[in-house]
């Protein structure tokens, strides 16, 4: 245990985000120590931190940049500025994920599922950010518009990076919360509701060689999947022992796709139940699997990942015919039926240089 990790009041154990506990812009490989050791079944309380508003293009000082939205320098998170202003080797060609972990699971072994039970998902601030940068999102080379990218920018001069950065406050409205982003020149705004998770979760890939946090893979990672929100579950196959669990890039809200580059990206303090499946189990509960998966209490959602969107929807998929035949015992045939009648998929992300399409099948249509 770290020592940024204790007991949590309500129960369980808490991991705090600071230099000791995160990586920033990678996520665990086989190598990388543990911070934190939870057993089989034990309940994890993670506070996850945002990378927007303590990147380079922000000045890499979240006191500074907050402030000029009229956030007072206590409303900016602890952890966020004792990251931003760490010697945590960073640049912004890196991935610009603050990664906490990897949380070590003694029970799991290659060949397991971890299972990650998404209990709660607490906002941390009133407010997130929503980024569009160069070089960058699904319309990269056309937006952001009317600014470029100097090649001598630096957190020294940021306003060379030319990013597009949208302060997004966070309002309260009969119980519902909402993200509001200011449009026009009359006091127009774009109301939407909140549905918070964490972009990235997932387990150590089986490498010595450093693991960028910007793609998603087989280990899970930077998986975007809109679905994990509180009551979801996400299994990931393991491939190391200890699985390496890590979380990170938490979301207030995201559309399909998160064309920009960046969703409303803001901290959530998260907590997490994580289990081990084993043999017989895995097959009974999510069928043959070799890729992260998700389940909803109304859906089962098998993945597809791939640099190429059409190739990512062959593996979605082919995912989700397997899915039927080995976990619910349909033949292939009728699943590929089954699959053009009446399921959906998704775009979950085209932004992270590996694509992804997430398919949703209604656990309502299966007896």
């Amino acid at each position: 245990m770290s020592q940024s990790a204790a007991e949590h009041p309500q129960g369980g154990l808490h991991l705090g985000s600071n230099p000791d506990t995160v990586l920033w812009g990678w996520l665990p490989n086989r190598d990388t120590p543990t911070v934190l050791t939870v057993d089989d079944g034990g309940v994890v309380t993670v506070d996850t931190v945002s990378h927007e508003g303590i990147l380079e293009d922000q000045g890499r000082d979240p006191v500074a940049w907050f402030g000029r939205f009229g956030v007072a320098a206590d409303g900016v998170l602890a952890d966020a500025r004792q990251i931003a202003a760490s010697d945590l080797a960073h640049d912004f060609d890196d991935g610009p994920h603050v990664v906490t972990g990897p949380i070590r699971v003694p029970a799991a072994q290659p060949g397991d599922v971890l299972k990650v039970e998404v209990l709660g998902l607490a906002i941390r601030v009133p407010y997130g950010v929503i980024s569009n940068r160069h070089g960058l999102g699904c319309l990269a080379g056309e937006f952001p518009e009317g600014t470029v990218r100097h090649p001598d920018a630096s957190a020294a001069d940021p306003e060379r990076y030319g990013s597009v950065s949208l302060f997004t406050a966070v309002e309260v409205t009969g119980g519902v919360s909402y993200g509001v982003l200011p449009y026009g020149s009359a006091g127009r705004v774009a109301r939407f509701p909140l549905a918070p998770f964490l972009g990235v979760m997932g387990v150590a890939p089986d490498t010595r060689e450093p693991v960028p946090s910007v793609p998603p893979g087989d280990h899970g990672g930077n998986i975007d999947v809109n679905l994990l929100n509180v009551g979801s579950t996400l299994y990931l196959p393991v491939q190391v022992a200890g699985a390496g669990f890590h979380v990170g890039d938490p979301h207030y809200a995201q559309g399909d796709g998160e064309v920009a580059l960046t969703a409303l990206e803001a901290p959530l303090t998260a907590t997490l139940r994580l289990s081990v499946l084993k043999g017989a189990e895995i097959r009974r509960v999510v069928g043959i699997i070799d890729r992260p998966f998700v389940e909803t209490d109304t859906h089962w959602v098998p993945i597809g990942l791939d640099a190429d969107l059409n190739e990512a929807m062959r593996k979605a998929t082919r995912a989700a015919v397997t899915f039927l035949e080995t976990a619910l015992g349909m033949g292939r045939a009728e699943a590929m039926a089954y699959l053009s009648a009446a399921a959906d998929f998704e775009i979950s992300q085209v932004v992270d240089a590996v694509k992804g399409v997430h398919c949703c099948i209604r656990k309502a249509d299966f007896g």
